[in-house]
Order: structure tokens, then sequence, then C-alpha cells
């Protein structure tokens, strides 16, 4: 019986979906972060539940082979990256397993197998967005189950221009601050949260600070520059506004939506509805190919967006619909769309049953799925597979070096009537 305080020898045997070390202790499951596994270490038990416990490492008696001593000072305090003492190699094994794991146990899909998991040459400095809040301990991020902001001066996944915008907007009263970086252009997008600061002290501050800022934002409305930055994929040029949604990697996320048009296998005959468009990213991909992109997303200015990097990348077979899926999909359908390809690329909830009905009842040949969160990848994918379709093929990509998430690409075919 496991019993809290009370301390423990035993062997990491694998990682946890949420990143955390998983032992074995009196056939109870105990989650403990900051561990590898192979590691043979003592846990002193933090926490009991019913059906697990959670614990910390007070002694590694023996370290994994897999270890790799985190190069970032901030690493233990901060929590973003929760794999950063695993060396990349063995993360990527990982990821396949907590995706493999999640589509057999969840979705049942006792005989699924990654085709591949698609790691980065060089896993570091790859976020084109940063959040960082204040308080009276500094400027940086919130402290693992806290709300106590941990200092950072400089995270190791975001810009390097981040540590002296972060400073300047700190001494003009920040409460928060959001950093945008375009990859393509080197633009930086500055948004800022402060009571009472002064917009000209602030703008004359971070334009002379760093060269790059091109826009600046403070409580929601402009006072500098330009509304958006411009970023490119797969050679087509996007303007991204502020509070609209588009991938952290740019190198990752090409690599990404050329793996999802690989499974969609458009051509000028194809018609694609993409479910969660955002900014239209994966429907002007698309659309240089296709016939017709009808893209869907609950995010107006998104939706403005979308329209707009049509219209300026002269793209016309594309078509964007303001409003939430559960609601825009199944009227699409009853109004007599019938897609060839349906493309989604659903937040971390997933999608939902009036969503895939609707898209079931469409008959689409073939669906496309880009999931950032397994658990809900496994359970929608059992609603397709229950209802026709077949998983044919999967592929991973790691969009997240040293943090627990990872991107995952599957291509529902349709089964012969």
């Amino acid at each position: 019986m496991v019993k809290e305080n009370e301390e423990y020898e035993a062997a990491i045997l694998s990682v946890s979906s949420d990143g955390n070390g998983v032992a074995r202790i009196d056939g109870m499951a105990v989650f403990v972060p900051f561990t590898a596994p192979g590691d043979e270490v003592k846990i002193r038990i933090t926490r009991v539940k019913k059906k697990y416990a959670e614990g910390k490492v007070t002694e590694i008696l023996s370290p994994s082979p897999y270890r790799a001593e985190p190069d970032c000072p901030h690493y233990r305090m901060c929590g973003g990256c929760a794999l950063r003492h695993i060396k990349y190699e063995k993360q990527l094994d990982i990821k396949r397993e907590i995706i493999e794991n999640a589509m057999r146990r969840i979705g049942g899909f006792k005989d699924f197998a990654l085709g591949e998991i698609i790691g980065m040459e060089n896993p570091s400095r790859y976020r084109n967005k940063t959040v960082f809040h204040a308080d009276e301990n500094g400027i940086g991020f919130y402290s693992q189950r806290s709300n106590t902001v941990t200092p950072v001066g400089d995270c190791a996944l975001g810009a390097a221009e981040n540590a002296v915008i972060t400073k300047v907007a700190a001494r003009c009263g920040a409460k928060t601050v959001f950093t945008r970086k375009s990859f393509s252009t080197g633009e930086i997008a500055v948004s800022v949260t402060a009571d009472g600061a002064d917009a000209s002290l602030l703008t004359k501050s971070l334009t002379a600070a760093c060269e790059s800022v091109s826009g600046i934002f403070l409580n929601g409305k402009k006072i500098y520059g330009s509304d958006t930055i411009t970023e490119t994929l797969c050679g087509v040029k996007f303007k991204i506004s502020p509070e609209s949604f588009f991938q952290v990697n740019p190198a990752q996320t090409e690599i990404l939506y050329s793996k999802a048009l690989e499974y969609a296998s458009v051509d000028e005959n194809t018609s694609v509805i993409d479910i969660y468009c955002g900014i239209g990213s994966i429907s002007l991909c698309a659309a240089k190919k296709a016939r017709r992109v009808i893209g869907v997303e609950i995010v107006e200015k998104a939706v403005e967006d979308a329209r707009e990097n049509a219209r300026s990348n002269g793209i016309a077979n594309a078509e964007f619909y303001a409003g939430g899926a559960e609601k825009i999909v199944p009227a699409l359908i009853r109004d007599g769309v019938r897609p060839d390809v349906v493309i989604l690329d659903p937040p971390r909830r997933g999608s939902d049953e009036k969503t895939l009905g609707a898209l079931v009842k469409a008959k689409p040949t073939r669906v496309v799925y880009v999931s950032c969160n397994p658990s809900t990848l496994a359970r929608d994918a059992r609603y397709l597979a229950d209802n026709g379709y077949t998983v044919s093929r999967a592929s991973a990509v790691d969009m997240f070096p040293h943090t627990e998430h990872v991107e995952t690409v599957c291509l529902f075919s349709r089964d012969a009537q």
C-alpha cells in the first residue's frame, strides 16, 4: 500500500502523456516529474489518489542512459519543457509511444502503428509566439501549478529578441507581454497589457531597444506600426494578427502541412472543406492545387485574415465562413456541399459529434485529421472508424521539442460501400 510522505525505491518505466515519468510501486502507477525511462530513483510520495499516486525524486540511484543535462537555468521552476532532461532522440521515441498508446487504448485500434515521427535538426529557438507575465518577482512564466512568476530573462525556445523586449516592457509597467515573430521577415509584433502605461514612452523604448519591432499594441489597441506580421509557408504569404491562431513552429509547420496535403491528394478536380481553418493556412496551401476550398473558423478576425490572405496571394477558389464548426459544417452539408476531402485541425479538445456526424453524412473519400492531442484524436478516430472510415496512414511531426506535446497527421479513407 503506497502511503503519502513515505519514501520508496523504484525504476522509471515510461513517460506519461503529460511528460511525467511513470513508476510502479505495489502495483500502483506513480507519476514522477523530471525523470527518464531507465532511471533508478528514490521517490517521496506527495499525493495518493484512488488509482494513482504522485511523487518527487529525492535521489537518483542510477541515472538512465537517456538523461541529458538541461541547458536552461529556469527549467525546473518554469515547467514549460517537461522533457528537456531527456536526450532529443529519446523524446521522439516517447512521443511515438504516447500517440500509439492513445490510439490503442482510447481509440481501440489494437494494431495501430505510427509511420514516422519527424523531428528537428536544431530543436531550439523555434517558437514564434511567447507570452510573459509580470508580478513582484519580475517578468517571466508562471511556475508549475501556481500563479507565481518565475523570472525568465530569455526562454531558450523563443526568439532571442524577447530578452530585451520583456526587460523594456517591464520597466514600462507591463503586466503581460505577448510577442509574435515572423521567421520569414524578422518582424516582431508586441502586445502589452499595463494599467496606466505611457503609450509614447512604451513605443519609444521598444523601438529603440529592438529594431525588429514592427507593431506595438497596448491593452488591445494598436499604438505603433503594422496591424500584422507576414509569414511564408509552402509558398503562400500569410498576414497574421496578434489574436489569430498560427502554429508556433514555422519550420515544422511547413513539414506538417506538406504531410497533410500529401495525405489529402489534392488535384484540380478536388473540392475541400478545411474545418478549424484559422487564418486559412492549410486552406490556401490546398487551394493552390484544388478546384474549390471552403474554410470554417469560429474566430471572426481570423476569417478576415484568411480572406485577406486569399486576396493578397491571388487565390480566388477559396471561401471562408465564420462560426462554430458544429453549426457551419452541418449547414453546408444540408445545402448540398459534398467535398472530396475534409481536413480537420481542431484545438486540443478535438472535434464534436455534430461536426463529425455532418462530415460522415457528406461521405468524403478522404479525411485528413491534424491533431495536437493524441487522446482526443483517438476518440474522434474511433467515431470515424465506427462510421465507415479506416486509418490508412499516420505520421507525427515534433512541433514542440523538449515538451510533451506533438502533432499527429492521420489519413482516414472511406470504406468501400
